[in-house]
């Protein structure tokens, strides 16, 4: 008889704690936010997504990573404020808008420091002067993970770019990034700067006459359909690292950091996979809907922005040489093919 109250007494007490730990388990879940500017049918949202999965399962369900596409919680260059300020854990965005807090960074968008994705792969991940800007970060409250890929940035407008002369006098949209703008207008551009969601409809209205953005960029956000005239210019190497904010960092454990780092790591092997894996099928179905895809002599488009190293090399000197060297020896080993 005592027995068998204390068998049903010691399985109620295993029920109780069971379901407490359940509770508890399910409490202890810390959602994260990751923030970025892209469409939700992008390549960088399938990373961005990735990367969550990743991270829910290498930290076994401790954190959950909630991606908001489209500029939902921020553009770009308030997005990585918010991540100094910890009002969001991730996000994802170009160089150039990191080099505001790592103004040497503003040296990853020279123009025409890389021909192809391997080399460009290569100088991220390889090369110390990039390693040691990367390295910055965390002071600035901010910790470079991985770097997701986007692309060569190329143009779309409303009329044909067969050379810079059919530039001059035309406004272009970019973003706020001082070597992206000494490009455009050593091309001939007027360059006017808005947020990424704003371009479609300042097209439309004839407020710009075209953009420059990666080709994944261009595809997700429907930009040929306004400026019909998709120009491979190829000007600007652009992938977009992934950084955490440092606050979130540092409430990590290390193990919980390893995950992390993990996750970083295989979404952007995920993301420069199908990046340049998509590329030639987004410009078909572009060209299917319309478009009219050029590839154009690129000499006369790096003749053309010569004025721009002379500005970067007067500002930012040393530096310059640096990166140079490193994408010369990058370009040497690797030759485009």
């Amino acid at each position: 008889m005592h027995r068998r109250v204390f068998v049903r007494q010691f399985a109620l007490a295993a029920a109780v704690a069971a379901t407490l730990g359940l509770a508890h388990g399910a409490a202890a879940q810390t959602t994260l936010k990751f923030s970025h500017t892209d469409q939700p049918g992008g390549l960088r949202q399938k990373a961005a997504e990735l990367f969550g999965q990743r991270v829910e399962q290498y930290t076994q369900g401790r954190y959950k990573v909630q991606v908001f596409p489209a500029s939902q919680l921020a553009n770009d260059p308030k997005a990585v404020e918010q991540l100094q300020l910890g009002g969001i854990d991730f996000t994802v965005t170009g160089t150039g808008t990191y080099a505001t807090h790592i103004p040497t960074l503003n040296l990853t968008a020279l123009p025409y420091l890389v021909e192809s994705y391997e080399q460009g792969w290569k100088l991220y991940d390889d090369s110390k002067w990039m390693q040691a800007q990367f390295a910055k970060g965390p002071e600035k409250g901010f910790r470079f993970l991985s770097t997701f890929e986007a692309g060569f940035r190329c143009m779309t407008t409303k009329d044909p770019l067969a050379t810079p002369a059919d530039a001059k006098g035309k406004k272009l949209r970019t973003f706020p990034n001082e070597m992206m703008r000494w490009t455009l207008e050593a091309m001939g551009f007027n360059v006017q700067i808005m947020p990424l969601p704003e371009v479609y409809l300042a097209i439309q209205q004839g407020t710009v006459s075209g953009q420059e953005n990666p080709v994944d960029t261009i595809h997700a956000n429907k930009f040929y359909e306004v400026a019909p005239h998709v120009t491979l210019t190829k000007h600007t190497y652009s992938p977009i690292p992934l950084t955490i904010s440092e606050k979130t960092w540092q409430r990590l454990s290390p193990a919980d950091r390893d995950a992390v780092t993990k996750a970083a790591k295989e979404a952007a092997e995920f993301s420069r996979r199908e990046v340049r894996a998509a590329e030639d099928a987004q410009l078909a179905d572009m060209q299917g809907k319309g478009a009219k895809v050029a590839r154009p002599a690129l000499a006369p488009f790096r003749d053309s922005v010569q004025p721009a190293y002379a500005k970067a090399k007067e500002k930012y000197g040393a530096d310059v040489d640096a990166i140079l060297a490193d994408a010369d020896v990058v370009r040497k080993a690797m030759p485009a093919k």
